[in-house]
C-alpha cells in the first residue's frame, strides 16, 4: 500500500465495481485473461486469500498453477531465489507469492522479469486485504473520506493492521487503534499517524467503521496477555460495547474468527457485520488487480 498513490487505489477500487457483476452472472467467466499464466505461490497456509486469488484468475480465463512450500522443492534445500528462477523459466506472466518473512515478495520482484502480487509478507503487509476492506468500506458508507475507523487487536502483528492505516489514511480515513498495550507498537502514533486508546469501549465511540483483528499467536514468540479469557473479557467485542458505536457502522474482520475470543457470535452474525461481504469483494478486487496488471488494462 506504501506504492500506491491515491489515485492508484481509486482506479482499482473503480476496475473492481465494474468486474463485480461477472461473479452474478450464470456463466462466471469472460476471455480477458485467455492465454495468461498466473502461478501462486503460497509459503503459509491460506485459505481466503489463495481461494479469491485462484477464483479471480479462472473467472478471468487465466490458466493457474498452486505451488505450496511444503510440496516444492524448498524442503529439499532449495533457495527461495533459486526457485523463483525456475518458475520464471517456464515463462509465466504473474506470480502471487504469499511469505512468513517480511520483505519476500519485493526480494522476488528484483530478482525476476514476471510481475509479484504481495499476498501478504510476515508482518509487513497484506495490501490486497486492505484493497478489499476500502472497497468494502465505500461500497457500504459510500465514502472513505472523512470516515472514523478503529482498529482492534493485535495491532504489532498485523500485516492487515499496517496495509489497511496506510490505504486508510491516504484515502482521507481517520483511524484509531486500540488494544493490549504489548500489542500495539510504542511509536505506532508517530510512524503511522494514527490515535492509541487502550480502552475499547472509549476507542469504538462514534466510529463509523470497527475493524476488529485475529489474535495471532503463530506469530507471537512471547506471551502478550494472560489468557484468551481475559482477552476475551477486556478486548473482545460484544454487542454491549458494540451499542458505543455509531448507529450505522459497520463490524469487519479479516478472517479467520476466533469466535468467543475478538468477536462474539452474536456480533460477527449480526445485521452491522460485513465479513461475507470483504469476502465477496476480495475476488472483485483481485479480479481488478489481475486486469490492470497483465490485462492490457493499465
Amino acid at each position: 500500500m506504501r506504492q500506491l498513490s491515491p489515485e492508484d487505489i481509486e482506479l482499482i477500487l473503480n476496475t473492481a465495481d465494474s468486474l463485480k457483476e461477472i461473479s452474478q452472472r450464470d456463466v462466471k467467466k469472460v476471455p480477458t485473461l485467455r492465454g495468461k499464466s498466473i502461478i501462486h505461490f503460497f509459503y503459509e497456509p491460506s485459505t481466503r486469500t489463495r481461494t479469491s486469488f485462484e477464483i479471480a484468475a479462472k473467472r478471468l480465463s487465466a490458466d493457474t498453477l498452486s505451488i505450496s512450500a511444503s510440496t516444492s522443492s524448498i524442503v529439499k534445500g532449495e533457495t527461495l531465489i533459486d526457485t523463483a528462477k525456475n518458475l520464471e523459466a517456464m515463462n509465466p506472466d504473474l506470480i502471487i507469492m504469499r511469505h512468513s518473512s517480511s520483505g519476500a515478495p519485493h526480494l522476488l520482484s528484483k530478482v525476476i522479469s514476471a510481475g509479484v502480487v504481495n499476498a501478504g509478507d510476515g508482518i509487513n503487509e497484506h495490501p490486497t486485504q486492505a484493497l478489499l476492506d476500502l472497497y468494502t468500506i465505500r461500497e457500504k458508507k459510500g465514502r472513505i473520506k472523512g470516515l472514523k475507523v478503529v482498529i482492534i487487536g493485535d495491532i504489532a502483528h498485523s500485516r492487515v493492521a499496517r496495509s489497511n492505516i496506510i490505504g486508510l489514511r491516504k484515502m482521507g480515513a481517520e483511524v484509531t487503534v486500540s488494544g493490549p498495550p504489548t500489542m500495539i507498537p510504542v511509536d505506532i502514533e508517530a510512524s503511522l499517524g494514527v490515535k492509541v486508546v487502550y480502552n475499547p469501549e472509549m476507542a469504538i465511540k462514534d466510529k463509523d467503521v470497527i475493524m476488529v483483528l485475529r489474535i495471532q499467536l503463530e506469530r507471537q514468540s512471547k506471551v502478550l496477555f494472560p489468557s484468551l479469557r481475559e482477552y476475551s473479557s477486556f478486548f473482545g467485542i460484544n454487542s454491549t460495547i458494540m451499542k458505543k458505536a455509531k448507529k450505522d457502522a459497520i463490524l469487519m474482520h479479516p478472517g479467520p474468527i476466533n469466535r468467543g475470543v475478538e468477536l462474539s457470535s452474536e456480533v460477527a452474525d449480526g445485521s452491522q457485520s460485513v465479513i461475507l461481504d470483504q469476502v465477496a469483494n476480495g475476488v472483485a478486487i483481485r479480479m481488478a488487480l489481475l486486469y490492470l496488471l497483465i490485462g492490457g488494462g493499465h
